[in-house]
This record gives C-alpha cells, structure tokens and sequence, in this order.
C-alpha cells in the first residue's frame, strides 16, 4: 500500500519512494543515447503495468486535478487525451476517477507531426491532456497546440512525474503533477567526482 487510506494525495516522497519499490526509478550513473549521464532513470511502465499501483498514482493524480474548477465544470463531458504511450495508461485511470466520458490518444504521422485518427471531430470538445511523465516539456507543448489547432479546447493537463526543467509552454492551463524532480544531466567528462567510482548504465531511452 502506497499511504495510509486516510491521506487522499500522497506526498511527494511517498510517490518517489513507490516508484522506487516498483523499479519505475533508479538511481546510480546512467548513460543515454543522447550522450548525456544522469543519477536517474525513470521506467514508468514498471510502476503502471500492475493495476493496482497505476490506480494508486491516477486516483491520486485525479484527486489533483479535480480541485479546478474548469476541469469540474468540463465533466463528465470531456475527453483524456494521452500524447505518447506512456499516457495512456494514465488516460485510462484519470478517466475512470474523473468519470469522463470518453480517452482519444494523440498519433504521429511519418513527419513527427501529431493528429487524432481520421474521421475523428473534436470540434468543441474540451480535453484534459495527461502522461506518465514530461521531461522536457516538448510533446505537451505540441499536443495542446495541435488539440486548439482542431478546434478544441484543453482545460488542464497533468502527467505523474515532471522535471524540474521541463519548459511547459501552454498559456494559463492549469498543469499538475504527483512529482516535480530536479533530474541532472551532465557530459561524461562533466560528471561529479565524488561519485566516479559508480558503474555507467547505459540506458536504451
């Protein structure tokens, strides 16, 4: 059990401290394809492929969001929308605490560019945009922009984990999160001296 049934959020400690029982964080000298090394590694779907801890993490995350008023004023006749993989597990459990009526998730075209599956009007609709994590801050930023661009309207998003750094550029919605890390990165050569003797893991994403 991640907190006591009494404590309707969980502090974030007690969320890091979860994902850290799940494997979903890791902590140690990890590399990544981009080059960079970081102490810490995120693998969200270690901590959302039970169903009993990715209800933990949305109900708490829900439980968040539903303090706004628009995202109230929205329901139930809205939609979740996930903008990668990773969110929509997310998608599915914010909108079953929420009980919104219906989850679409964004797709990219060969180009890189995101759209919704044809045929699909959202003209009107309003859209809570939620994800396992946003680390820079870019996919968000993308999707709101093309979910106005069709003609709807988002009226809050939120992911489970955020970094610290991430530039989310998405006006005056709301965004929430269960975990707001300050997450390092350094250049191989840059990395701290007190902690040279940690193995290098290197990490596929």
């Amino acid at each position: 059990m991640l907190v006591p049934q009494v404590q309707l959020i969980p502090s974030q400690e007690q969320v890091i401290e979860f994902l850290r029982e799940t494997g979903a964080l890791r902590e140690g000298r990890f590399h990544y394809p981009n080059g960079t090394e970081s102490p810490y590694y995120f693998q969200m779907p270690l901590a959302m492929r039970y169903h009993g801890n990715a209800r933990v993490l949305n109900v708490a995350l829900s439980r968040k969001m539903r303090k706004e008023p628009e995202v109230l004023a929205a329901l139930p006749n809205c939609a979740i929308v996930a903008p990668s993989p990773g969110g929509i597990p997310v998608a599915f459990g914010i909108r079953e605490a929420l009980d919104a009526d219906q989850i679409i998730w964004a797709e990219k075209d060969k180009d890189g560019a995101f759209h919704f599956r044809q045929y699909l009007d959202v003209t009107g609709l309003k859209c809570i945009v939620v994800d396992d994590m946003v680390r820079t801050g870019g996919v968000i930023n993308q999707v709101v922009k093309f979910i106005r661009d069709y003609g709807a309207q988002v009226v809050a998003c939120g992911s489970i984990v955020h970094f610290h750094d991430a530039k989310i550029d998405i006006g005056d919605v709301p965004y929430f999160s269960l975990v707001d890390i300050d997450v390092k990165f350094y250049k191989p050569e840059e990395w701290p001296a007190d902690k040279a003797d940690i193995p290098v893991d290197n990490v596929w994403f």
